[in-house]
């Protein structure tokens, strides 16, 4: 019966993608609304974070070497001081690190390789989270038994990766009691078949309090040969690839992972494209990077493209997100916006997700998306 009352209430965000009255608001579970952070070597401004927006805050990110988790960059320090001192104007946010990324998953294969290094490492994020005063962990490994950004990978990684989350569930378990607070434990996790394949999902989710599931980049210029979305909510039957956030959430599901416990990634960015033909507007055309690189962070859509110097606004019913096509230049550009988010919080509602994750603060500097996702969830 469950299952025939989601299919209903799915239809009904379809007909909401497709320009119908949206769902009426219901009173349910808190959402969780998780923003990555990545500042790099600058100083942190919690002003300008809009924090009491966010319930978690993923610090990004710390590196791992000699087996142990290490600061990443120069003023992480001081960035953890000044974020500890904004939370005490907003004491139910959590402020977590997260360690690895694209370019820094290099070190997890082999610092999970035995229960000695898996054991060195945890004891360093134990020290690491004690230290900066923290919430807990994000592993972001990317990915298990996978090569990603060229780093090492081996069959053995999936039991190991399950082995790592589980020997932090019982350290951080353990420093709880100590000192009387609960500290999370998050991933975030590829939500594409393969990253499925290497993982146990059901076992590993026993550990963990939330998934950040990364249903972004799922067309990328260079990578993929048509320009497709960025981040779709369904899949568009042109697609020659299944990918979208309701695909990723039922094969989560599918894989025994409750929904609960799956947050929904979005992106505050989006991927521009050149394109060899016109026709539908360049949405699943032949593509590649455009020549000139285009800072596709919204911030920068608002302030140069959306429907401004010849690039014009269009909207994909089917998979519920819009994108912008320049014909004279012939650039596509796929994004996030605030209709598009507002779709997919029905969605998260709908399904019983346990709320939404972004990539990142700094580009959406108004905090317009932001500001949709706690009026859509809050």
């Amino acid at each position: 019966m469950r299952r025939v009352i989601t299919l209903a209430v799915l239809g009904l965000v379809l007909a909401s993608c497709a320009g119908t009255p949206q769902l009426e608001k219901t009173a349910g579970t808190e959402k969780r609304i998780v923003g990555y952070l990545f500042e790099g070597d600058s100083l942190v401004n919690p002003n300008l974070l809009h924090l009491g927006m966010v319930t978690d805050l993923l610090y990004a990110f710390a590196n791992i070497k000699g087996d142990t988790i290490v600061e990443g960059f120069r003023n992480d320090t001081k960035n953890f001081r000044l974020l500890n001192e904004a939370k005490r104007k907003y004491p139910n946010l959590k402020i977590l690190i997260s360690v690895g990324g694209w370019e820094w998953s290099g070190g997890f294969s082999d610092m999970c390789l035995t229960s000695k290094t898996r054991a060195k490492f945890i004891r360093s994020a134990v020290s690491f989270i004690q230290k900066h005063d923290l919430d807990g962990i994000d592993i972001d490994w990317e990915y298990p038994g996978l090569p990603g950004a060229g780093n090492p990978y081996r069959p053995e990684d999936k039991r190991n990766f399950t082995s790592l989350l589980a020997g932090l569930r019982m350290s951080l378990d353990n420093l709880g009691i100590k000192t009387g607070k609960h500290y999370l434990i998050t991933i975030a996790a590829g939500a594409f078949g393969d990253y499925l394949k290497h993982t146990d999902m059901a076992e590993d989710a026993k550990y963990l309090d939330f998934i950040n599931l990364m249903t972004y980049d799922m067309s990328v210029p260079g990578g993929d040969s048509l320009a497709g979305n960025n981040a779709p909510l369904f899949t568009n039957p042109r697609d020659p690839h299944p990918n979208s956030d309701d695909k990723a959430v039922e094969d989560f599901e599918a894989a025994g992972v409750p929904p609960s416990k799956l947050v929904l990634g979005v992106p505050f960015y989006g991927h521009a494209w050149h394109v060899d033909s016109t026709a539908f507007n360049g949405l699943y055309e032949p593509g590649r990077p455009t020549v000139s690189p285009i800072n596709a962070t919204y911030g920068n859509l608002v302030g140069k493209y959306i429907n401004k110097n010849g690039y014009e606004r269009y909207w994909d019913s089917t998979s519920c997100v819009p994108y912008l096509f320049n014909r004279a230049d012939s650039v596509f550009i796929s994004y996030d916006d605030p209709q598009s988010l507002r779709n997919k919080c029905e969605y998260i509602k709908a399904r019983g997700l346990g709320g939404v994750m972004f990539w990142s603060f700094s580009a959406d500097y108004r905090s317009t998306l932001l500001r949709t996702l706690y009026e859509e969830l809050k």
